[in-house]
């Protein structure tokens, strides 16, 4: 009798809740140690990732997965020596499987399913580099795709953290493998402390606890049983014209928080601070809190304070499902207090999801005093930005194409510049026409779509820019601008419907504002990351100060980064642009959307 299980059996074989969630270690440099310099070596490590499991091999941050959380004050400058100390092939096998009608969701269930690994990714050498992602540094040290290192070299970076508290995360950034070396294992926590959290007294020590969510795929043997190794299984959608399979982005069956499968986490009834960190390569959640014996909502318990940039200026309860994109974090706070003895499960309540589970909260039943008293103001130096009371800015449009647009198989970022003298025709390829909330009609004409053009954009040190991101189909895309923090103004509507024609690359007619989107209370803060739906534009105000150099910006669903949904801006002093004779576009148009 064959001894194979099938591969439903396969996710099912895993207890859910059996782990208790690991948490990072924390490095603490001290003033002298963190001027002088740390070392953060990369290293090839075996990890369980579930108790049922054989160890994974995985590529880490000293040895954990996720990597230390890296622990600064405000304005102490650290220096850190990420050092590749990497060794062997890959850890991850990759593979792209056809979709069979009427079966389950290839991304929803283990294995290769008979797919052959591709070659090219067990060939790759280790080639890294760490982005700390939020921080506000030079150029050359921001983790620049292409100034990856080999093993035995030293990638030197510097990072002032002259920063509001906030929490930060590393990862690599490395051209065209990002979501391999990130499936592998290479994300940490960065958090930067200040005297207005401190103020708070928010729960400390042991009970504030890292919680990074990332999704992953495992192989299984000829049996069908779970290997353990890390498998990067993605969709087939189609082929381009070149006869190259179009894939979706990569989902998989298994939740990992802090690196485990869904584990449990014993607390007492008392106040916790979580830092949420959606670390997935591409999937998003819609995270609730139920009763792990009626799986009805328990409400009452999770308050938000604070956001990808830092505090908000006061809690929000949660009692509905909490969107958490790639690359975003939620600070949160929790309440157990009036749950002794209950358990909680932390689900994931997006449509169509398979296998919802996140992790479990078990509350101890003995009563534990707790003084903590939940702060009426968290923020007092927080102000909400609006079009009315905004800082003087320019305006820059990036569009996002749907797949298969005038050649492309997969999306793409146009950066868009405004005509106003007649020199374009539309329709045209390369030409997006938009007619406002004001009736104004609007003509712009693409520069760029591919990470390899030319320079398009230059930001003057200090400037306050808007930039607007219009989704004229497929999925929804977290953008990532780095350096900058910025507020979302508005998210308006503007259906691409038939007014879009992606063979031809550009509108037929106008897109048309149909009406805005309210910006929900949980992304009313500073942010670095915004999801851009389908048929919106988001507006976004952001002050580019701090730090000059070249860096990018992107989707964060690693898959569409690695495909070249990237694109390079440089942060230059004024009093130097102005003697800059490139072909770049310096000084941003000043025209409103007319949202």
């Amino acid at each position: 009798m064959s001894t194979a299980v099938t591969k439903q059996e396969a996710v099912a074989e895993l207890v859910p809740f059996l782990d208790a969630l690991r948490v990072p270690p924390v490095l603490r440099p001290g003033r002298a140690e963190a001027l002088r310099g740390i070392e953060i070596e990369l290293t090839t490590t075996w990890v369980r990732l579930h108790s049922q499991l054989p160890p994974t091999r995985m590529w880490t941050y000293e040895g954990h997965f996720p990597g230390p959380t890296i622990e600064v004050r405000r304005g102490r400058r650290l220096r850190v020596a990420w050092t590749n100390r990497l060794t062997g092939p890959h850890p991850v096998v990759a593979v792209e499987v056809q979709p069979t009608p009427g079966a389950p969701d290839p991304a929803d269930v283990p294995g290769r399913g008979g797919a052959q690994p591709l070659a090219g990714v067990a060939a790759l050498p280790p080639w890294a580099v760490t982005h700390v992602h939020g921080a506000r540094t030079g150029g050359g040290n921001d983790g620049w795709a292409e100034n990856a290192v080999s093993p035995g070299d030293s990638q030197l970076s510097e990072y002032p953290n002259d920063h509001p508290a906030v929490a930060w995360w590393y990862h690599d950034h490395a051209m065209d493998i990002t979501r391999w070396n990130v499936f592998a294992g290479l994300a940490g926590m960065y958090l930067v402390r200040d005297e207005e959290e401190d103020a708070l007294r928010l729960p400390r020590g042991e009970r504030e606890i890292p919680l990074i969510l990332q999704d992953r795929n495992l192989d299984q043997d000829e049996d069908g049983r779970l290997t353990g190794a890390l498998l990067h299984k993605t969709v087939v959608l189609g082929q381009d014209a070149h006869g190259r399979n179009v894939t979706r982005a990569f989902t998989g069956p298994y939740t990992l928080v802090n690196g485990v499968i869904w584990p449990h986490l014993d607390v007492g009834a008392r106040w916790y601070r979580f830092r949420l960190l959606n670390a997935a390569n591409a999937r998003g959640y819609r995270l609730a809190l139920v009763d792990d014996e009626s799986g009805q909502p328990v409400e009452g318990v999770l308050w938000q304070i604070g956001t990808d940039g830092g505090l908000l200026p006061r809690p929000l309860a949660l009692d509905a499902p909490l969107p958490v994109a790639p690359a975003e974090r939620i600070d949160l706070l929790a309440d157990f207090r009036a749950l002794r003895g209950r358990r909680l499960r932390l689900v994931d309540v997006t449509a169509g999801v398979r296998h919802p589970q996140v992790m479990q909260f078990r509350v101890g039943a003995a009563p534990a005093g707790d003084s903590f008293v939940l702060p009426q103001v968290l923020s007092p130096s927080f102000r909400r930005i609006t079009h009315d009371d905004a800082p003087g800015h320019g305006h820059r449009l990036v569009v996002i194409t749907p797949p298969g647009t005038d050649g492309s198989a997969h999306p793409e970022l146009w950066e868009m510049h405004p005509v106003t003298d007649g020199s374009v025709t539309a329709p045209a390829t390369g030409v997006i026409q938009l007619q406002g909330a004001d009736g104004t009609l609007r003509t712009y004409v693409r520069g760029a779509r591919a990470f390899d053009d030319a320079l398009g954009y230059m930001v003057e040190h200090d400037a306050w820019e808007q930039w607007s991101f219009v989704n004229l189909g497929g999925p929804d895309h977290p953008m990532h601008i780095h350096l900058v923090d910025f507020q979302i103004l508005r998210r308006d509507l503007y259906p691409a419907g038939t007014a879009f024609d992606p063979a031809l690359g550009g509108t037929r007619t106008p897109l048309q504002h149909t009406g805005t989107v309210p910006v929900a209370q949980t992304e009313a803060g500073w942010k670095d990351t915004v999801l851009v739906p389908a048929g919106q534009m988001v507006s976004v105000l952001g002050r580019f100060h701090g730090a000059k150099g070249r860096f990018m910006y992107h989707c964060h669903l690693l898959e569409h980064e690695d495909m070249g949904m990237m694109r390079p801006f440089v942060v230059m002093p004024p009093e130097v642009m102005r003697f800059h004779h490139g072909g770049a576009e310096g000084h941003p148009h000043h025209a409103g959307h007319g949202g």
